[in-house]
């Protein structure tokens, strides 16, 4: 078995998986597809990450509602729409419609160096975040709270009987999640 890594947007997993382009693929919040199974694999909250001279670098909880006046920093929502409804709608309970800025052709890096320079706020899950802001000495990753959001990576394959070597790629990503507390656990913020 070869493992060839690639990166595209969750929306396009589902239909790559069904098309057999891919034998297994990890999604934010993918949408149903008759063909494709997926069960949940890491379930994490989104982080508030911005640049180190922002206002809300010093704080270490942030309420989601002190974000109501930033513009967010975000992919098109056609690119992860469960994603990116999730964030909205908790904008929405928190009592504001967000200033979305959606890239066209997202770059991470770029997005990054956006952030860094202080002028929008990003809110990814925070496995990323928190990496993101040890990689990149301009950066915070603070905790939103009030609400809390909660970011779902879910493992997607065909229906169709898996492969063996598929079924242990498989047991391995579920033993893993299971060893790290992937599915209840909560990623530590640094200061």
């Amino acid at each position: 078995m070869t493992i060839v890594p690639s990166e595209v947007f969750s929306a396009e997993i589902p239909g790559r998986v069904l098309a057999g382009k891919v034998d297994v693929g990890v999604a934010l919040h993918p949408e149903p597809m008759r063909g494709v199974r997926s069960e949940p694999l890491r379930i994490e909250p989104l982080v508030l990450l911005v640049g180190k001279r922002h206002r809300l670098a010093d704080q270490s909880l942030v309420p989601l509602a002190s974000l109501e006046n930033e513009t967010l920093l975000l992919f098109p929502r056609e690119l992860a729409p469960a994603y990116y409804d999730r964030i909205v709608a908790a904008c929405e309970q928190a009592g504001f419609q967000p200033r979305v800025e959606a890239f066209t052709d997202p770059p991470p890096q770029a997005m990054l160096a956006r952030l860094q320079a202080g002028r929008e706020v990003g809110l990814p899950p925070a496995s990323l975040g928190v990496h993101a802001a040890a990689a990149q000495p301009g950066l915070i990753a603070r905790r939103i709270v009030e609400p809390e959001i909660v970011a779902e990576w879910s493992i997607l394959w065909a229906e169709r009987a898996p492969s063996a070597a598929i079924t242990r790629f498989l047991e391995s990503a579920r033993r893993c999640a299971e060893e790290n507390g992937w599915l209840g656990s909560r990623v530590a913020l640094s200061a």
